[in-house]
């Protein structure tokens, strides 16, 4: 099928060349990946991930994360385990 069909969008370009970065790595370049993206949401009639709006603990989570408070840091996963309590 002939591609002929343009598609502009405006991105932060600092995602974008963290994205191009990635997308190289797999082999892809960004108008496959575009593609590949389309595809998935045809064949599944939706977007091919999850999007829900974060509940309020974990945007309470995330915002203090940005602001590097409430860290635990731990040098091992069995560490960061007991530390949790798990």
């Amino acid at each position: 099928m002939i591609k002929s069909a343009m598609l502009r969008a405006r991105i932060e370009p600092i995602l974008k060349e963290e994205v191009d970065s990635i997308l190289k790595e797999l082999g892809l370049s960004t108008s496959e990946a575009i593609n590949l993206f389309y595809k998935q949401i045809k064949l599944r009639k939706g977007l091919p991930f999850k999007v829900v709006i974060p509940n309020d603990l974990t945007q309470k989570t995330m915002k203090e994360t940005d602001n590097n408070l409430n860290l635990i840091e731990s040098e091992t996963t069995e560490e960061m385990f007991n530390k949790l309590g798990i």
